[in-house]
């Protein structure tokens, strides 16, 4: 079991986004069993909060549900707890960094930085543009499976 944690500010837009996905493509990829996949936030600013408005709409459109989720914080606890614990932006990382004490077994990553063009993915409570989010959340999140499938992390279901 690879237990990976999306970790965004506040955990009500990017970081639950690329949770749900991830479940969503592990899912209809037959790897449910083989991912445990979960999110919290750096910040208290919106613990106990649901799911961003847009981040449900733009979710809902794709099919997927987070109902039920609420905004939590990442704790030191995580970093044992966890395999991958996945920023969305450099100030996220910096974050992590700070509340684990640091990342001495290389834990920490950007979610495009398993992608062939690795960079930050903006966040959409100050772009107001959650489709763009998306698409870089998605291609994040399939790059992600195509590393652990690459590593031999996890084996997928013959068709």
């Amino acid at each position: 079991m690879i237990r990976i944690l999306f970790v965004c500010h506040g955990n009500i837009c990017r970081s639950p986004m690329a949770e749900f996905v991830m479940k969503d493509m592990a899912r209809q990829a037959g790897l449910g069993d083989q991912l445990e996949i979960a999110s919290a936030a750096t910040s208290t600013e919106e613990i106990g909060n649901p799911v961003h408005r847009g981040t449900q709409r733009i979710l809902a459109r794709h099919g997927i549900s987070c109902a039920g989720k609420y905004a939590r914080q990442m704790t030191r606890q995580d970093y044992r707890d966890y395999d991958l614990l996945i920023g969305m932006d450099d100030w996220n990382l910096r974050n992590m960094r700070r509340i684990t004490g640091g990342d001495p077994e290389g834990k920490l990553f950007r979610l495009l930085d398993f992608s062939p063009a690795p960079r930050e993915i903006a966040d959409p409570w100050y772009t107001g543009d959650f489709e763009t989010t998306y698409r870089d959340v998605k291609e994040g999140c399939s790059a992600l499976l195509d590393c652990l499938r690459q590593k031999g992390l996890l084996t997928f279901p013959k068709k």
